[in-house]
């Protein structure tokens, strides 16, 4: 499979050497599906989400990585 540019993003794809065996290559394409964030942009585009829960969820998504830092820090 090639390598293809689509968008402007970058495409997962694989490309399979004589002998290489299919668990392989298909735990390779995983991890680069999973590093593009295919997986996680068509979970988030399913269902259409109005712009002040959009809102409300990054604001959510911030206190959280706040606290975390906190926490590591040993402040909270």
């Amino acid at each position: 499979m090639l390598n293809a540019i689509y968008l402007g993003e970058f495409m997962p794809g694989v490309r399979l050497k004589e002998g290489d065996s299919v668990e392989r290559a298909l735990k390779a394409l995983k991890k680069q599906v999973e590093k593009a964030g295919t997986i996680s942009e068509l979970k988030k585009r399913q269902h259409y989400e109005k712009p002040s829960i959009k809102r409300k969820k990054k604001q959510a998504a911030a206190r959280k990585r706040l606290m975390k830092q906190l926490r590591k820090l040993g402040l909270a």
